[in-house]
């Protein structure tokens, strides 16, 4: 075993025999988490396995990781996977689940939150109806042409000049252009 690791790992076994090569697959998984996070203060890793009619073997593991305040869970325990009956994938699934907590964990510490940003908003400056085709005039006084197939939730033949839109812009054929449209 690697000794670079600075945070205990435990390794358990619940309804199975314990196996080298199981525990350094799990070992080696708890591992590359401390890649991600120097702080990490404990592992804990249970491997068990069940029997299900028709199925066979199927593996549940859970993976425990105490951080600073807090402590995180990957309780992968998906008996209809029949992916599970490979104690090994089961491995690696839970440890891919850790990793996404854990990266998770990282960005609300450092602060970083996923903003979604807002869709531009404009005003309707021209409808063809009939040539099923309008304008929008943006906040930075761009066009952008639209279609009554780009307007969502709204009936185009209703729509009025001047009535407030948010759009989503993409480029078109005939430049840049709003390929969705809400009526605010």
């Amino acid at each position: 075993m690697n000794n670079s690791v600075h945070f205990p790992i435990q390794i358990i076994f619940n309804n199975l025999k314990p196996s080298t090569a199981i525990e350094n697959c799990a070992y080696k998984h708890a591992q590359k988490l401390g890649k991600y996070f120097d702080r990490i203060l404990s592992c804990k890793v249970s491997i068990e396995t069940h029997h299900h009619h028709n199925k066979g073997k199927i593996y549940h593991i859970r993976v425990d990781l105490i951080v600073p305040g807090a402590e995180l869970v990957a309780n992968r325990d998906l008996p209809e996977n029949h992916a599970h009956e490979d104690v090994y994938v089961a491995i690696r699934d839970a440890f891919l689940a850790m990793t996404r907590q854990l990266k998770k964990y990282i960005h609300k510490q450092r602060g970083e939150v996923k903003y979604h940003e807002t869709p531009p908003e404009g005003r309707i400056r021209e409808i063809a109806p009939i040539a099923d085709y309008g304008f929008i005039e943006t906040i930075d006084g761009r066009r952008l042409r639209f279609t009554s197939k780009s307007v969502i939730d709204y009936d185009f033949d209703k729509l009025e000049v001047g009535l407030r839109v948010s759009f989503i812009e993409a480029m078109s054929n005939d430049g840049p252009a709003a390929s969705t449209v809400y009526v605010k």
